[in-house]
């Protein structure tokens, strides 16, 4: 809930390899306020089965710029990005084909999001998802 004095945040994350919402996915949530001055960490979440932030820490007054920082190294170390619909042989194809990760794990282990926000405003940034790529946008 946002007043005239401060923005709001909400987010959700689609992995985008499975067309699933991705659970379980820890957030991190950071502000400050103006580009020179220092972040201060807010505390954080976890996203619920529908891939969804539903608790992120409210905003400070004169908050201007926030940081999402989604752990994704453990969801993808459980390996929630295979559970497709797709056939044992189409799997088996697909991964034959597909990159390897390294042995240090995902190869994107955590996707930090920052952006500039307004007084009053509520911003929900979705994040989609796959073990090679990321994409955000500012949604509604």
């Amino acid at each position: 809930m946002s007043t005239a004095t401060t923005a709001s945040v909400s987010t959700h994350i689609l992995d985008t390899s499975v067309g699933r919402p991705a659970g379980g996915v820890a957030v991190a949530l950071s502000a400050r306020e103006g580009s020179g001055a220092p972040w201060a960490d807010l505390g954080g979440s976890r996203t619920d089965s529908d891939g969804r932030c539903k608790d992120l820490p409210t905003l400070p007054e004169g908050t201007t710029h926030v940081r999402l920082d989604f752990k994704t190294e453990a969801y993808f170390a459980q390996g929630h990005h295979d559970r497709g619909a797709h056939s044992d042989h189409q799997q088996a194809e697909a991964q034959q084909d597909a990159p390897r990760v390294r042995d240090s794990g995902a190869f994107f282990p955590e996707v930090a999001i920052t952006f500039a926000v307004s007084p009053g405003e509520h911003f929900h940034v979705p994040l989609l998802l796959n073990p090679f790529g990321y994409s955000v946008y500012r949604g509604s």
